[in-house]
């Protein structure tokens, strides 16, 4: 680490640099005629932060308000302009195509528009011009700083706070660099960045579905199989719902599942006599169409919960409505 350590301050004064440049009105920057609010993150995957994007557009859409969702679409094929992955009302793209995560907020979010896209502002224009004005809710845009934000937030660990930019640590800019956010979203326990209003949030399982998305029974044990950046929290939430972990298969962040992939899990877990294959959301969009033969998949659906959930709804709800 510290061989790399000039890299990841180079790295990181790199990153502050841009930020100076849009701060003076060297690099362009857009407002849309709707408000934006930005749920990012300072470090590199595995932040928690689309639990939160999906926590926040269903309370805006609960509350009457129009959103969209802006996603970069990683991991996914295509590579055009701005482009709906969903109208509200269906898909119009698959993960394949748009990335799991814009695939899954989808899912998950009927009546809410989600368009994917390198440029969020552009994304942004096309959302207002098919779908009309609207709250934007951008997803990992903290260093996306062509898009102006009304409400910015940031999902931090204490272990973000004190790392270093890459290749160094994991981050992508100074742990310093919360200090622009209008708030930080710790969902680690530890101390937070201070100075920063500050909202903690921790994970939660709301149940488990299956692959259409009917609620089904947690299993009482299962073979777990997910792609994500840390593991790790799978097996944790797994566990702390009373399954029995039979066994994993644990593939790279955005894996794409081959039916020949599947084959290998769908056996395992028969060979250990587990009542089923649990994954993830995020997963579930990957999967091939052979894993709907064969042992039944669940689906183990994670949420967050808000220490001071008032607070916060109120926070959110008073931005998206005094900039509507």
């Amino acid at each position: 680490m510290r061989l790399l350590l000039p890299l990841g301050i180079a790295y990181g004064a790199l990153g502050a640099l841009r930020v100076a440049a849009y701060r003076a009105g060297l690099l362009p920057s857009l407002r849309p005629e709707g408000p934006v609010i930005s749920v990012g993150n300072l470090s590199v995957g595995g932040s928690g932060k689309t639990p939160v994007v999906e926590w926040i557009a269903r309370t805006l859409r609960d509350a009457a308000l129009p959103v969209a969702i802006l996603s970069r679409g990683y991991g996914g094929a295509y590579a055009g302009g701005p482009q709906v992955v969903s109208d509200g009302d269906g898909l119009r793209m698959d993960a394949r195509s748009a990335g799991d995560e814009p695939v899954m907020l989808a899912r998950a979010l009927s009546g809410v528009p989600v368009l994917i896209g390198r440029r969020r502002d552009a994304a942004a224009l096309l959302a207002e011009r098919l779908f009309g004005r609207r709250v934007h809710v951008l997803d990992d845009g903290f260093q996306h700083l062509r898009l102006r934000r009304d409400l910015d937030l940031v999902c931090a660990t204490p272990e973000d706070l004190r790392d270093w930019p890459l290749p160094a640590g994991r981050l992508r800019e100074f742990p310093r660099s919360v200090a622009r956010a209008h708030g930080v979203l710790l969902t680690e326990d530890g101390p937070g960045p201070g100075g920063v209003e500050t909202w903690r949030v921790t994970r939660r399982v709301l149940g488990a579905a299956d692959l259409d998305g009917r609620e089904q029974r947690v299993p009482r044990s299962a073979w777990l199989v997910c792609g994500i950046a840390r593991p790790e929290r799978f097996v944790a939430d797994a566990a702390a719902c009373g399954v029995a972990v039979a066994g994993r298969d644990v593939f790279r962040d955005h894996h794409r599942f081959s039916d020949s992939d599947w084959a290998g899990v769908a056996a395992r877990a028969v060979a250990t006599g587990a009542e089923a294959i649990l994954t993830t959301a995020k997963d579930a969009v990957r999967l091939p169409p052979a894993a709907r033969s064969g042992p039944p998949v669940r689906v183990l659906r994670v949420g967050v919960q808000f220490a001071d959930e008032e607070s916060f709804r109120e926070r959110l709800l008073r931005v998206a409505r005094r900039a509507a």
